[in-house]
């Protein structure tokens, strides 16, 4: 699969955000947690590893990590934290590439199966995380919820996010399942930096489905990392399945 030009060098530059937002340790807390719970003292592989923010912290907490990543601007972010004998990368995609041995927990948090942009592409995506799994091991998803209900009728986009100084949009093609976010900053005076992503975005039952293609059930989905209950009105989901059949190769 080909890079997307979105995670190039000035945006791996600029994604760390020194504990704000998704690096906030209010974020970045329960995440540690749980992933560490589920590892049951393993090895771990984190697909679509990035700049480490959450490899990082789960290594510091003593989980052994295994990483793949499409885009090398990405990897040398995360190796001004960490060292190829810290947390060994493999440079790939999350739908095809192996990482070597076997491992008791995958994970693919903050949305990002959501950027392989064909139902075929994510349904190979779990099949990769079973290849790698022990029998009995989990494979963990953090997913944003479709926000549909929220378009105005005759229109096609959403605001998501408004501050002083960065306005989020997201338009949809509900035709072919799409959604691309539109991420606006905005410096001194006129200055203005735009930055976009592509994305499919999948509904809960049909992620399940894909699961049980590649061999896993459900064991658990909650709203967020602290277990709250996922309701109709949860923005977002935390799923961990559970490996039922093993594919050895394919």
């Amino acid at each position: 699969m080909k890079q997307d030009d979105t995670w190039n060098d000035e945006t791996a530059a600029a994604y760390d955000t020194e504990d704000a937002g998704m690096f906030s340790s209010d974020v970045l807390g329960p995440t540690i947690d749980r992933l560490a719970d589920l590892a049951r003292g393993g090895r771990v592989l984190e697909f679509a590893i990035g700049t480490g923010r959450v490899a990082v912290p789960l290594r510091a907490r003593g989980v052994a990590v295994t990483g793949i990543e499409m885009s090398p601007a990405m990897v040398a972010q995360l190796r001004r934290k960490a060292d190829e004998a810290t947390i060994p990368v493999i440079l790939g995609d999350m739908a095809t590439t192996r990482a070597p041995g076997d491992f008791t927990l995958v994970y693919l948090v903050y949305n990002t199966i959501s950027n392989l942009l064909t139902q075929a592409a994510q349904v190979a995506c779990f099949r990769n995380a079973a290849r790698h799994l022990k029998s009995g091991g989990h494979f963990v998803i953090e997913l944003g919820v479709p926000e549909l209900r929220k378009l105005p009728p005759g229109q096609d986009a959403v605001v998501f996010r408004s501050d002083p100084d960065y306005i989020g949009v997201d338009t949809y093609d509900v035709l072919n399942q799409h959604l691309t976010s539109h991420h606006f900053r905005f410096g001194a005076g006129r200055e203005a930096r735009l930055l976009r992503s592509h994305h499919r975005y999948i509904w809960p039952a049909e992620l399940d489905l894909m699961a049980e293609l590649a061999g896993f059930r459900l064991e658990s989905r909650h709203a967020d990392w602290v277990k709250s209950p996922f309701t109709a009105e949860s923005p977002s989901h935390v799923s961990v399945y559970r490996l039922t059949e093993r594919i050895v190769s394919g």
